[in-house]
């Protein structure tokens, strides 16, 4: 196996989240040469360091004799990031006729593209990381007509017909769920691993049958774990599957009835899918990262013609 430093990439993948920054070494026909990740997300840089945490990451990669394309995707394009990358307007192929913004770089080595995210005027809604995935999707079933969802910090639930995302709709479950195990006084009687499917499931039913009674059975897990000696991790589950429900009573008129896929990571694409199929439905899995590569990669052959 090369070191990183006998990489030398046509090209370099980035998907920079609000969290994180993940690159890869692309080869110019698209095989993964090399992986980084690094914890300098959009929200813990100010606009000048962007390039410097980029180049901690991909400098061993770089030629003093050539411009390597950078293409990225996500929180990176937003207002607060490096440089605010234009919007797409539903109805819209992701990626067709895209104007890529282009961040001002120091350093003679490096040309970094931005990705355009999409959005919607009524109701108000933006996307943008999750474009770039849809258009993974696309390059790989190009003929899909159903619903995405894409679960995360903030669930999308996206339309898809004739190879354009037609409308969506966006909930903050994840950060409900991270501020209620976190923030609130849950945080006494919440686990931050381990599950039970079994209360999951019954909690997904509660709140799409009784979704009025939901701000009630929250205070109850806190209630019950004091009483009757409720388990952490059945906690968990519960209000995982509270939240989850509230969204899928919510978005049903995406999912009922359609073609559904689910892209995102394994543990919270497999939640998804658990609380689908307990309505009765059958989603198909695919894997963000995979689908995020798909979707730059289609991005950087649009560049380069």
């Amino acid at each position: 196996m090369k070191k990183s430093s006998e990489i030398a990439p046509g090209w370099i993948a980035v998907d920079w989240g609000t969290t994180h920054l993940r690159v890869w070494a692309m080869s110019g026909d698209g095989v993964i040469l090399d992986h980084k990740t690094s914890d300098a997300g959009m929200a813990s840089l100010s606009k000048d360091e962007f390039e410097g945490a980029l180049l901690r990451v991909i400098s061993e990669w770089l030629s003093e004799l050539k411009i390597t394309p950078v293409v990225s995707c996500g929180m990176v394009g937003s207002r607060q990031g490096w440089v605010e990358a234009p919007y797409q307007v539903v109805p819209c192929e992701p990626l067709k006729n895209a104007k890529f913004a282009v961040a001002a770089t120091r350093d003679p080595r490096i040309k970094f593209y931005v990705v355009p995210g999409i959005k919607q005027d009524s109701p108000a809604d933006v996307m943008r990381g999750e474009e770039t995935q849809i258009a993974g999707l696309l390059a790989q079933e190009p003929d899909f007509d159903g619903v995405a969802c894409l679960p995360g910090t903030h669930t999308k639930w996206v339309r898809i017909s004739a190879g354009e995302v037609v409308h969506f709709s966006t909930y903050l479950t994840g950060e409900l769920f991270s501020l209620l195990s976190s923030k609130s006084v849950l945080r006494h009687s919440i686990a931050q691993n381990g599950w039970d499917t079994t209360a999951f499931k019954g909690a997904i039913d509660d709140a799409i049958t009784k979704p009025s009674a939901i701000a009630g059975r929250l205070f109850s897990l806190r209630s019950e774990a004091l009483i009757s000696e409720l388990s952490p991790e059945t906690a968990r589950a519960r209000l995982s599957g509270y939240l989850i429900g509230l969204e899928l009573g919510a978005a049903r008129q995406y999912w009922l009835g359609q073609k559904v896929v689910i892209i995102g990571e394994e543990k919270i694409s497999d939640a998804y899918y658990d609380a689908l199929n307990a309505q009765g439905w059958a989603p198909v899995k695919y894997d963000a990262e995979l689908m995020t590569l798909a979707g730059i990669s289609s991005a950087y052959l649009k560049i380069r013609l």
